[in-house]
């Protein structure tokens, strides 16, 4: 097999790919006619995967002809297109009423938080524009904020897309879309020039382009094992200062949280040890526990959905779980996108007390799900977890899912085990930069591992075309979310909407 590295393009050889293509009915926007993308056979996805790495290269570049990368540039909305308002209020179905007003409330803080709680007003979007039909595990939320670092259960640190929670096969250009778009989004967040903001898409679409074209080039199995250890990342081709001032930081993140052990830090922070038995501290409205008015029958089922979720565990890890019994449960609000949705913590004891706490979270349909088809899990708990398994580097040990009595799926997995978000207030263009590098380099890696990275290589091409083209999306999808948080402030002081503000 031949190797290529970052930067060099597979020779131009063999067969038209054009057959998985998805039709398009207009070069520009792809679907005007509002049809759902077609999907490739499994026939000829699986005859796709005997052809060499050069040949699969070639299928891309063959797609080029029906669905040219310049198709992929720039956005503009389909006339008819669904009021941004009326698509979010039909994402409260099946929500808490009363956490929706807090959920508006945290959109509500800019167009960067908006943007980070309509996945569903993006997916409809993104379902109009042209497609290439090369098909991943997508992450189907894939913004800049989705992704970070924790621990393996190795207890390395790596970083990785950290919430799957949408995540179905889907074309692969619609994740980079949506992570591209963000970091345009967070640059006008932080009042970074435009110039800059697109400096920084373009970086990041050609880290994803030439991150994918090595790995199409990569054993198999070689692929499968790769991930960014944080605590040995070194990105030999950024800018010097923005590396060393990420290394900095990172090291003394990683140092920060692996002070804060679990009986040390994380269990007196939640718990109370007042009364018969330790239970998880009320505070209202982010942090309760359920009555059985509020959710009939939701505490008596605790037990039947934790003994379906110790069935979902592989045999070595219920081995693991059966040390632990359950103790309390309270709900907790997490998230923007999130709230609303039933997403609890749970507390499990051990022997002398030794705690565990699990995040039990509502797995709904993915908003991919109308554009993109559904899921092969009956259980969207068991759609996330599949979906996580497959993307991620590593996963957590107690990745599990249950339905609960009220007929509600649930994943399960624990809570905050050395789990490390960005925060980045405080960031200037380069480290914007270098943190978008590492995004798109894992979203390469994740796509690598269940998608043809090949056949995406071939059809982005070597030069810079499909970088220009996603970063132009992005800039003119970044306009679009201004105008569409506009109209959802408009909509909250007009009484349309009720949105509360935390303190």
């Amino acid at each position: 097999m031949k190797r290529h590295g970052p930067g060099t393009s597979p020779p131009p050889d063999v067969r038209s790919g054009s057959r998985q293509a998805e039709r398009v009915t207009k070069e520009k926007t792809g679907m005007e006619d509002g049809s759902k993308p077609k999907r490739p056979s499994a026939a000829s996805q699986t005859e796709n995967g005997y052809l060499s790495a050069d040949e699969r290269a070639a299928n891309g570049r063959a797609l080029r002809d029906t669905v040219p990368r310049a198709a992929q540039a720039g956005w503009k909305p389909l006339k008819g297109r669904r009021d941004p308002v009326e698509l979010l209020r039909e994402s409260n179905e099946g929500r808490m009423s009363n956490l929706i007003p807090i959920r508006f409330g945290r959109m509500s803080a800019s167009p960067f938080a908006f943007y980070r709680g309509s996945a569903a007003l993006m997916a409809a979007d993104l379902a109009t524009t042209a497609s290439s039909g090369i098909r991943v595990q997508a992450c189907g939320d894939a913004h800049l904020m989705n992704f970070g670092g924790f621990a393996t259960p190795e207890r390395n640190v790596i970083f990785d897309i950290n919430d799957l929670d949408e995540t179905l096969p889907a074309p692969f250009e619609w994740d980079l879309k949506r992570l591209a778009a963000s970091v345009v989004i967070a640059a006008q967040y932080l009042e970074l020039s435009h110039s800059d903001a697109a400096r920084v898409a373009t970086d990041l679409v050609r880290e994803y382009r030439e991150r994918t074209l090595n790995y199409a080039f990569t054993r198999v199995l070689d692929v499968w094992y790769d991930r960014i250890d944080l605590q040995k990342y070194r990105d030999r081709t950024g800018d010097p200062v923005a590396v060393e001032a990420v290394r900095k930081r990172i090291e003394d993140r990683i140092e920060t949280e692996r002070q804060k052990t679990v009986p040390d830090h994380l269990y007196p922070k939640l718990v109370s040890q007042e009364g018969t038995k330790p239970t998880i501290k009320d505070e209202p409205p982010l942090i309760f526990h359920p009555t059985a008015e509020w959710a009939p029958g939701l505490e008596s089922g605790y037990a039947e959905a934790f003994a379906s979720y110790r069935e979902s565990l592989p045999e070595h890890t219920r081995i693991l779980f059966n040390r632990f019994h359950f103790v309390d449960l309270a709900m907790k609000v997490v998230g923007v996108g999130s709230v609303g949705t039933m997403c609890g913590v749970a507390l499990f004891l051990a022997a002398d007390n030794d705690p565990l706490f699990l995040q039990v979270k509502e797995a709904r349909a993915s908003v991919l799900e109308p554009y993109a088809g559904r899921s092969q899990h009956s259980n969207h708990g068991q759609r996330v977890i599949a979906g996580q398994r497959i993307m991620q580097a590593a996963s957590d040990v107690f990745l599990g899912w249950t339905r609960g009595k009220n007929g509600r799926d649930f994943y399960i997995r624990q809570l905050r085990d050395m789990k490390m978000s960005a925060i980045i207030e405080d960031w200037d263009t380069g480290m914007l930069r270098q943190y978008a590098r590492m995004c798109a380099h894992a979203l390469a890696r994740a796509h690598a591992r269940s998608g043809d990275a090949a056949m995406i290589a071939g059809y982005m091409g070597s030069g810079q075309s499909f970088d220009d083209a996603i970063c132009e999306f992005a800039t003119e999808y970044s306009s679009q979310n201004r105008r569409d948080y506009r109209a959802f402030i408009g909509a909250i002081r007009e009484g349309r909407i009720e949105a509360t503000i935390e303190s």
